[in-house]
């Protein structure tokens, strides 16, 4: 580990717990609140919401600023909102401070993401951009499970208090380690906006905003999946999380290599078809609690690997407006949290079972795949027309 990379990391912890952690004590904040768990899993989507409000925000306010002042003050203001979260009396107040809870979300990945590659040596970008997204799976390795076993028999909001020291910790650490970037962004916020106007960066938000949705259409509802279908117990989901966390943290360190040795293009294509796979595989096979437990490692493998890849496939066709786009990039992947915990909840709701979300998330990764193919294509031409 980069102590210099270090305070990425511990920011990616901190955003990975208050983001996944809902996912594990849905069912004791829809049972708090009195209302069903469909309704609860809206406060999912209203954290996303956040992220794509705020990722684009965020960085055109600050865009003149430099880096590590806007990661300082993205953390802090992530502190307190969580801990607003966490004191607030009813249901709408809830949605209003999760939806304010995402917006530091996708700037501070995105321009940590900047940084990383920056600090990172010559073809080790993605390495390093991955150990700040290591954050988030050792917040589903160790935060997630310690939050909602806390929430299952304590307080959910407990669980968000903590989430809310792991924010202000964060600023202090990136003010302590974090070196001094200079901002190289000499243009205005609406120069940066510019690379928009060029294909590729829209085939890669549709890649994200879509493919995406399939990973969330799954882990949004895996607790009452693992209680309901599998047959598990409400004390069993910690461990349950710990090893989805785990799967995630192996598909993250794999998926950095790969997007380093191979091309990010292929890489994502790949990863996504697996995750197609993965999706139908767990709604045949949830009713028996080993293969449940594999799946469950699997399907946090591949959901995880894919993300380095497709970071390092942003930032590379967004030259000159790196920050922009890598920030728009993670509010697109929460566009995708927000479809897939929406659409996933829909047959739910209808009566279909808990295996249903997964059809839905083996939709949406599909329509990823679907993009990629056309990206590839267009590069292809692109080639042939130098040539």
């Amino acid at each position: 580990m980069n102590k210099r990379l270090l305070p990425l990391t511990i920011g990616g912890f901190s955003l990975g717990m208050t983001e996944f952690m809902m996912m594990g004590v849905l069912p004791d904040v829809s049972k708090s609140l009195d209302i069903s768990i469909p309704t609860a899993g809206h406060l999912i989507s209203a954290y996303a919401l956040g992220v794509v409000i705020g990722a684009p925000l965020m960085v055109g306010l600050f865009s003149k600023l430099p880096p590590k002042k806007v990661l300082i003050g993205l953390m802090l203001m992530f502190g307190i909102v969580n801990a607003l979260f966490a004191l607030s009396p009813s249901y709408e107040f809830l949605m209003i401070t999760r939806v304010m809870a995402g917006l530091p979300h996708g700037a501070f990945f995105g321009i940590g993401a900047v940084v990383a590659s920056q600090l990172a040596e010559p073809g080790k970008e993605a390495r390093a951009v991955s150990m700040m997204f290591a954050g988030l799976t050792i917040a589903n390795i160790i935060g997630v499970p310690i939050g909602t076993y806390i929430g299952h028999n304590f307080s959910w909001r407990l669980s968000f208090f903590i989430v809310a020291a792991f924010g202000l910790i964060t600023a202090a650490t990136t003010k302590l380690w974090l070196p001094a970037i200079k901002n190289k962004n000499e243009g205005t916020f609406k120069d940066s906006l510019a690379v928009f106007k060029n294909v590729d960066p829209w085939l890669i938000i549709g890649i994200s905003a879509i493919g995406t949705g399939g990973m969330f259409a799954w882990i949004s509802y895996i607790a009452p999946l693992m209680t309901e279908v599998a047959g598990f117990s409400n004390n069993n989901i910690t461990v349950i999380m710990i090893i989805a966390g785990v799967g995630m943290a192996v598909g993250n360190f794999i998926g950095g290599r790969l997007a380093d040795k191979f091309s990010p293009l292929i890489t994502t294509t790949i990863l996504l078809s697996a995750m197609v796979l993965s999706l139908f595989v767990i709604a045949g096979v949830s009713q028996y609690q080993p293969a449940a437990i594999v799946m469950t490692f699997v399907t946090g493998a591949i959901a995880f690997a894919v993300i380095a890849p497709m970071q390092m496939l942003m930032i590379s066709a967004a030259k000159g407006s790196e920050m922009i786009a890598s920030a728009v990039l993670q509010a697109t992947a929460n566009f995708g949290n927000a479809i897939g915990a929406f659409l996933g909840g829909l047959p739910i709701a209808a009566g279909y079972g808990y295996t249903a979300p997964q059809y839905v998330g083996a939709a949406l990764a599909a329509v990823g795949i679907g993009f990629c193919m056309l990206l590839m294509a267009k590069q292809r031409n692109t080639v042939l027309a130098k040539g």
